[in-house]
């Protein structure tokens, strides 16, 4: 009996050994799998949601220069400058996961400037921007969605505040618009503020903070940690 037992113990521990060896393979097999899945899905996620972007702001700029080319032929060449610096930057800089916080910057001035000629005498625009450096990353094309919000839905005759600041890796965007009465009445979450959402919660998870204030103004604080 003893060299049975022996005998049955000496192989049964190598059976168990090698057998939660080979779960545990498994299982980190497994979760390795899951975990490409997962980032393939996001992935994918993100280029639809960028996908989403670029129609939208293109058609808004041709839409201006379609107007600008009945009424104001002279400032049409300007503006087809600018909106095809637009596009070198939504096409082919805004590809990876991330940019130069630089270019962004000069993409949103130059988006600005092609908004200020657009609602000349409509609208005032306040523009602030500062920056303790601009030697950081940042995804693209996410502080967009702020500004064609608040020129989209902003009343006549009223004045669009942005002010963004740069400091000790952190940027802060603030955006305020008096809000068009259309829209103050429908109050309606567009379709770009709720993908601007979805893409922080994915690059920016635990690392990012937005605020948005309904009133008869409309305003948006936004919050990142830069790279």
């Amino acid at each position: 009996m003893k060299c049975l037992s022996d005998y049955l113990w000496q192989t049964l521990v190598p059976i168990v050994f090698f057998s939660f060896l080979w779960m545990l393979y498994r299982y980190l097999k497994k979760q390795e799998e899951l975990e490409i899945v997962t980032k393939e899905n996001i992935e994918m996620e993100l280029q639809f949601l960028k996908s989403q972007i670029n129609p939208h702001v293109l058609f808004n700029n041709l839409n201006t220069i379609y107007s600008y080319a009945l009424e104001k032929p002279d400032a049409v060449p300007e503006m087809i400058l600018m909106l095809s610096n637009n596009l070198k930057h939504v096409l082919y800089e805004s590809n990876s996961h991330t940019v130069s916080l630089e270019k962004e910057l000069e993409y949103i001035e130059n988006y600005i400037a092609f908004q200020k000629i657009r609602t000349e005498n409509i609208k005032e625009i306040e523009y602030r921007l500062r920056t303790d450096t601009t030697a950081h990353e940042i995804a693209p094309l996410l502080l967009i969605t702020l500004l064609e919000n608040a020129f989209k839905h902003s009343a006549p005759k009223s004045t669009i505040k942005i002010d963004i600041t740069v400091k000790n890796s952190f940027l802060e965007c603030f955006c305020s618009n008096i809000i068009y009465r259309n829209v103050l009445e429908t109050k309606k979450e567009k379709i770009g503020l709720q993908n601007l959402k979805k893409r922080l919660s994915l690059l920016y998870k635990n690392k990012h903070a937005l605020k948005i204030t309904q009133t008869d103004s409309f305003e948006v604080y936004l919050k990142l940690h830069l790279k």
